[in-house]
């Protein structure tokens, strides 16, 4: 089965983690959210609790096959400041290990220098954070096996990218089928 983390800092943006988290598990894929801190319990940006299914002390990802970054405020600021997440991404990069991130979230790997070259989105005013990045006013852009997306209103289509990436575009219909898309 394929495993996802998706990692929690205070102050995360709910959306961006429940739609990916939800869609994902419809897809037949294995998720663990990952609290960054020494917490269980993290507050979203808007003072949601979320229970993680691990700390990241406690995790050992090597069998990681996707790692993924909500943004909200100052969720992504404190996700860039966890060294261990730093040395993670690092190592997902140098494998080529998919990577998604979201809204704010980019700038932390435009922060520690993996952006270089690569295309990608993020929240509007963060472009500038986005060091080495051909930055695209996109919902979500794809380049090779990274994914990024521009905040909360693109979670949908985030997570769609995700399951076509990993698991195909004939999986990710019928997940969106399942749950109504295309009626309107």
């Amino acid at each position: 089965m394929i495993m996802v983390y998706i990692f929690l800092a205070e102050g995360f943006e709910a959306i961006e983690t429940i739609t990916p988290l939800d869609m994902l598990i419809r897809a037949g894929i294995e998720v663990n959210t990952i609290s960054i801190s020494d917490e269980f319990l993290v507050k979203s940006s808007q003072g949601i609790p979320v229970q993680a299914d691990d700390l990241f002390e406690n995790t050992d990802f090597s069998d990681a096959e996707m790692l993924i970054l909500p943004g909200g405020q100052p969720g992504s600021t404190n996700l860039g400041k966890h060294k261990g997440l730093e040395t993670l991404l690092r190592e997902a990069f140098a494998k080529n290990l998919p990577v998604g991130a979201i809204c704010a979230a980019p700038t932390v790997l435009g922060k520690h220098g993996l952006l270089q070259g690569r295309k990608a989105t993020c929240y509007p005013g963060c472009e500038g954070l986005l060091k080495g990045a051909d930055c695209k006013e996109s919902f979500v852009e794809k380049d090779g096996n990274l994914i990024t997306a521009c905040g909360p209103a693109a979670a949908v289509e985030f997570a769609k990218a995700i399951i076509s990436l990993l698991r195909g575009d004939e999986v990710t219909a019928s997940v969106c089928d399942k749950m109504m898309f295309g009626r309107a």
